[in-house]
């Protein structure tokens, strides 16, 4: 009688956590890059009244008899799936199509910071692209982290210029002419060869912009180029991204980030189209990939659920009062 009661107890615990995760999911509903959660159970334990017997001289087998003792969380799984992409025109609003994530972090403000990627501090990964020019032009979040890309370091390829703010705090945009006299080749630029591997003269860092720049694009790769106020076309440098062996495994972090865990597996670092990232989408922003019918589905199933457990242990209430009420 009292284990009907603790399977009931169970159950209802169980059922509780999948409402919160449901109420959850349907809250981010409409926050980009947000990946819905899902609850999955298991049987707790079975007490073995008799054990099982093979067959013997004129019988057969006879199976085991067990009594189940309740249920228990098997796993709050994070679904990675793609959410629909919403057009918004604007260019710095972008989308990944893949798996790749975004990656975001803070320079290093002191010696004891722990540099996780070259030039960055307090390293992030965020399937939310709605990014930011701030004051001084470079590319940030809603956060205010910054947004980190692949750079050039070359010299030949142009000199950092005298206004890019910040130039000794650490690695800055070292431009380069598309256009002109001395104008370049992007292909010499773009971070990833066609072999999958860094190419020479490039680096992590910000991604800056002139704030006095006409106007500025973002390719399919994550490359960031802008036409300066003399109306000549420059690279900037192209945005990093990174894909996991396990996405499943990342761990939340609150503020559409997440963070490596010790299941997620080692970051590769790349841009987009490379490695199986997925390609970068400029003017488009990724929605939750929460299904409201779904949810709401879900959300009476569960409720059913703790219904019926709260039932088992009413009832088992009720037997168990009458056993008492047999001694007057």
């Amino acid at each position: 009688m009292l284990r009907s009661m603790y399977s009931g107890i169970s159950g209802l615990k169980n059922f509780q956590t999948k409402l919160d995760v449901i109420g959850n999911n349907i809250s981010n509903v409409n926050t980009h890059g947000f990946k819905k959660g899902r609850v999955v159970f298991k049987d707790l334990i079975s007490q073995t009244q008799s054990g099982a017997s093979g067959p013997s001289l004129g019988a057969g087998g006879i199976n085991a008899k067990q009594v189940g003792l309740g249920s228990q969380l098997a796993a709050i799984d994070t679904i990675h799936g793609t959410g629909s992409l919403q057009s918004t025109g604007r260019t710095l609003d972008i989308a990944m199509e893949g798996e790749g994530f975004f990656v975001v972090g803070k320079l290093p403000t002191g010696d004891d910071d722990v540099v996780l990627i070259e030039g960055f501090t307090d390293v992030a990964y965020t399937r939310a692209g709605n990014f930011y020019m701030d004051s001084e032009g470079y590319l940030v979040n809603s956060n205010g982290d910054y947004v980190a890309g692949w750079i050039s370091n070359r010299e030949e390829e142009g000199e950092v210029p005298d206004n890019a703010p910040g130039a000794d705090t650490g690695p800055v945009v070292g431009h380069a002419a598309l256009q002109g006299d001395d104008a370049i080749e992007l292909d010499d630029l773009t971070w990833v060869s066609e072999d999958g591997l860094l190419t020479e003269g490039m680096q992590g860092g910000r991604i800056w912009i002139p704030t006095d720049a006409q106007s500025m694009s973002i390719g399919e790769d994550g490359t960031v180029t802008y036409v300066n106020a003399e109306g000549v076309l420059n690279f900037a440098g192209q945005m990093m991204s990174a894909k996991f062996p396990n996405a499943e495994g990342l761990t939340k972090q609150g503020g559409n980030y997440y963070q490596v865990s010790a299941n997620s597996g080692v970051a590769q670092f790349g841009t987009g189209s490379s490695f199986g990232i997925g390609k970068t989408v400029s003017g488009t922003l990724e929605m939750s990939n929460v299904d409201l019918s779904e949810e709401f589905t879900e959300m009476i199933v569960a409720q059913r659920g703790f219904q019926a457990n709260s039932r088992i242990i009413t009832t088992s209430d009720e037997i168990l009062q009458e056993l008492v009420n047999l001694k007057r």
